[in-house]
């Protein structure tokens, strides 16, 4: 009996174990790999990093939201449909090798970033009405959602575009804090919510359809708290001559309204304009790194020219040499100091362009900090 009951768990440990070795060795093994096509590898990265690719991206997404606009129209799609046809194949064709390129240059790391896994979403997206018309056919019910979910391909956009990048990071900075006044806004609207039914929500003579039951008086709070028809709903209570009406309603708007919803706004002002900083000083910082690397080439472009006409205006060979050819060699030298320096200025204003930013930077976060 007991060599029955420590079987399973000796094998149970001994496959773990296994799996666990097996793991290992294939990760230590992929460590190891090295591809065979590392120059065509860096020459795609170079393309799908270069500015023109961004540009054709953009302008594809762009495009594609045109003609989405115009699918919208049903007598444009039926004049156009030959032609909207044709452009969603362009369009899927270029979405989905945008997906294979990105892939192939780095199959691994591709899943760890959250832009990407939101293009696989998008091109998923796109699939689908097209599954569902060869599965289910042309009448299935649920079609046009499918057809909806379509205008989620502008969604592609973010991907190119630094800056809604940083709004977003600033959205999801403020989650916990937003999360936090949304509670408490919610804690708020549920105590008013619980006294506006019982005040106002009587079978005699209370206002039944805006104060009923509690999910009523839920939508009617949210309606005070936007200011959206609030004199409506205060002209129905006052029809009834309900005691304290007047006073609930402007002690709510001035909560809800004036104070949480302006949390509310304060809280993603804050951590938007503190998004903003950041990003404008990473490009200060590459721009930077531009410059220095630019100045580098410069320098070393510097060495090797002196180099050349130190080797090449040899004193000794000098002597015997013509003066035409002299008078040519130091014109010729001349000349490229001077483009040199011209490289060396045209650097030096660029840096000293960033000093009066980087100055004001550093005056603005000690008045922050102040």
């Amino acid at each position: 009996m007991s060599q029955h009951l420590y079987l399973p768990i000796h094998t149970r440990a001994t496959s773990n174990s296994l799996l666990d070795n097996a793991s290992m060795f294939l990760c230590a093994r992929f460590k190891t790999f090295q591809r065979k096509d590392t120059q065509c590898q860096a020459f795609v990265k170079r393309v799908i990093m270069s500015r023109l690719f961004r540009i054709i991206m953009i302008s594809t997404i762009s495009t594609n939201a045109f003609f989405v606009v115009l699918w919208t129209d049903y007598k444009t799609r039926y004049n156009l449909f030959r032609l909207l046809q044709i452009m969603e194949i362009i369009f899927v064709s270029i979405y989905s090798a945008e997906f294979y390129i990105k892939l192939y240059v780095d199959p691994i790391n591709y899943w760890k970033d959250g832009y990407n896994l939101l293009d696989v979403l998008v091109i998923i997206i796109v699939s689908i009405p097209y599954t569902l018309r060869k599965v289910k056919g042309k009448h299935f019910p649920y079609l046009n959602i499918a057809d909806g979910l379509q205008s989620l391909r502008i969604l592609k956009l973010i991907t190119y575009s630094r800056g809604i990048r940083t709004l977003i990071t600033a959205i999801g900075q403020t989650a916990y804090t937003v999360a936090s006044v949304l509670i408490l806004f919610f804690i708020l609207m549920y105590i008013f919510a619980v006294l506006g039914f019982c005040l106002f929500g009587g079978p005699d003579r209370g206002d039944v359809e805006n104060w009923g039951n509690l999910a009523v008086a839920f939508f009617t709070l949210f309606s005070l708290a936007t200011v959206d028809g609030w004199t409506d709903l205060q002209e129905e209570l006052d029809k009834r001559n309900l005691a304290l009406s007047r006073t609930f309603t402007i002690i709510f708007i001035l909560l809800a309204s004036f104070v949480f919803l302006s949390m509310f706004v304060g809280v993603m002002i804050i951590h938007t304009e503190d998004s903003i900083k950041k990003f404008e000083r990473e490009l200060m910082l590459e721009r930077h790194m531009a410059l220095m690397k630019e100045k580098q080439v410069i320098v070393r472009r510097q060495q090797e020219e002196v180099s050349r006409l130190m080797q090449t205006e040899d004193p000794d060979q000098g002597r015997d040499e013509p003066k035409p050819r002299k008078t040519w060699t130091i014109k010729v030298s001349v000349s490229w100091l001077q483009e040199l320096y011209y490289e060396i200025v045209h650097v030096l204003s660029l840096m000293l362009e960033d000093l009066p930013q980087k100055k004001q930077s550093h005056s603005l976060e000690k008045v922050d900090e102040k």
